[in-house]
């Protein structure tokens, strides 16, 4: 198994991205899929819930996954400063 790349090298053929894109990352994504059991039994349901761990990106959020693709296309296009909030 080769190490992981980050989200742009794993889902490439899957993103509408320019042929000559280099992906720059922090190796975001790749966080675990959690089982929730309480929710299920407190609800009376019987389901599987999972949610995603993101906290475990390189700077704690969600957003890694998608400033990953923004960071990417900006250098593509130039761009030497990028600012985001």
């Amino acid at each position: 198994m080769s190490a992981y790349e980050g989200l742009i090298a794993r889902y490439r053929d899957w993103l509408d991205l320019p042929a000559g894109v280099t992906p720059v990352s922090l190796l975001e994504g790749n966080t675990p899929l959690i089982r929730l059991r309480n929710i299920p039994r407190t609800l009376g349901v019987d389901a599987d819930i999972y949610v995603k761990f993101e906290g475990l990106n390189p700077t704690g959020s969600f957003k890694d996954r998608g400033m990953t693709a923004a960071v990417s296309m900006a250098v593509h296009e130039g761009s030497r400063a990028i600012i985001c909030a």
